[in-house]
């Protein structure tokens, strides 16, 4: 079985309507003299073209809580909304804007992802809580069975007995830069109490998770905590 094989059956069993079966993960950081014409050209042009082309279902963005990085999250119904003549005119005819700020952005990454699994999520409005934990690895391919199975089977339910902690969605990331990753997992948060709670100190001191944390490639992983900014958007078509 791929990667990729449970990625419309993971997507409805989320439960959102405006949640995909793949996601296209970016951060970019802009000058602080312009920051607010760029979260202006963001919200109005950047994110609207991209919800009016095909495949497209929503868009969440989110500032780093510790640098001066902006994320965005787009929803995908899958990989195929890449491949589209509408996507190809928005990649390559931007307008005059979009080149001028995007020439003049920093720490740029670009991942694009494909949904394994979800678990929790009982709240409806979960995909767009205040805070998102991103975690990305880069796993040997003779160890990903292990690991998915550990994230699945140990991790996420000891996390998920917090309250705080909302939702948790795991990806296989299909491209991706600057770093090399193959797994994405996106936690939702209701406050940032559940990076401190005990369940997430429990979920950190299992012995599977010991023995994951000795692999040479585990500590090389990326952490990051972002909190939510503007308003969710949606496909427009």
């Amino acid at each position: 079985m791929n990667d990729s094989s449970h990625t419309q059956q993971d997507a409805l069993r989320i439960g959102r309507q405006d949640a995909g079966g793949a996601v296209l993960f970016s951060e970019m950081r802009p000058e602080a003299a312009w920051e607010d014409e760029f979260n202006t050209w963001y919200d109005t042009e950047h994110i609207p073209v991209r919800m009016a082309a095909p495949g497209f279902i929503g868009a969440r963005r989110y500032r780093a809580t510790e640098s001066d990085d902006y994320l965005v999250v787009y929803e995908m119904a899958s990989m195929a909304a890449l491949a589209t003549p509408e996507y190809d005119r928005i990649k390559n005819q931007p307008s005059e804007l979009t080149r001028r700020m995007l020439g003049g952005v920093h720490g740029f990454t670009r991942y694009l992802g494909e949904t394994l699994a979800a678990a929790g999520g009982a709240q409806a409005d979960a995909l767009d809580a205040p805070l998102l934990f991103a975690a990305m690895f880069d796993v040997p391919p003779a160890e990903l069975a292990d690991f998915d199975a550990w994230y699945e089977q140990d991790h996420v339910p000891l996390l998920l007995e917090c309250s705080d902690w909302l939702m948790v969605r795991r990806f296989h990331l299909t491209a991706g830069e600057p770093r090399p990753f193959n797994r994405l997992a996106l936690h939702y948060l209701a406050s940032e109490q559940a990076l401190s709670s005990p369940a997430r100190a429990r979920a950190r001191e299992t012995p599977w998770r010991e023995r994951m944390a000795g692999r040479d490639w585990f500590g090389k992983g990326r952490y990051a905590v972002f909190r939510r900014v503007g308003r969710t958007q949606s496909a427009t078509r």
